[in-house]
């Protein structure tokens, strides 16, 4: 029995809704796959917060329909298609999904659509290749505390070359009181 026209309308909204998140959409040809197999892709992505949806190439076009972003998708829809919809951290979906491409060897990344543009297969692979949110928050972590530790030294610095360059002056008046008493 094929789904009625509530059960479509309820897709394309589910679908919209998720775009609407999303700030990458990943195409993938997933001819082959089994349910587990699926499962095991939508278990990977979870982490990063992405989400794979499969669905009818008909009812992804009309979920972005009227969606100036999501336009560029439509080159796309063609054969079995799943969609890997990234709302934030791309970088370690993509890895995920690359992942689980080595370990079954039957999906086929067809493209994807970033901000409105169109992504070729190696568009997304430099994506994937960027470092991940966590990792880019503590390089910058990282940076700001190899700054402070250095502020840090050269504000204590001060006191004590202070104190040295007063002693030095000390000294070098001890001495020179000492050279006009012995005359």
């Amino acid at each position: 029995m094929g789904r009625t026209i509530e059960d479509k309308k309820e897709i394309v909204a589910d679908l919209k809704e998720t775009l609407n998140e999303s700030t990458l959409a990943l195409v993938i040809d997933y001819q082959g796959l089994t349910v587990a197999e699926i499962t095991d892709l939508r278990r990977r992505l979870r982490p990063s917060g992405a989400v794979c949806k499969v669905t009818k190439n008909t009812l992804m076009g009309i979920a972005i329909e009227g969606q100036e972003k999501w336009q560029p998708l439509s080159e796309l829809l063609k054969g079995s298609s799943a969609f890997l919809l990234v709302k934030e951290d791309f970088s370690s979906a993509i890895k995920a999904y690359q992942d689980f491409q080595k370990a079954t060897k039957k999906t086929e990344l067809r493209g994807g659509v970033m901000e409105g543009r169109l992504l070729k297969e190696p568009d997304v692979k430099a994506l994937g290749d960027l470092p991940s949110k966590e990792q880019l928050m503590g390089q910058i972590a990282g940076a700001i505390n190899a700054l402070a530790t250095k502020i840090a030294v050269g504000i204590n610095e001060v006191p004590g070359s202070l104190a040295r360059a007063l002693q030095a002056v000390a000294e070098g008046e001890k001495g020179g009181s000492a050279e006009s008493a012995g005359e």
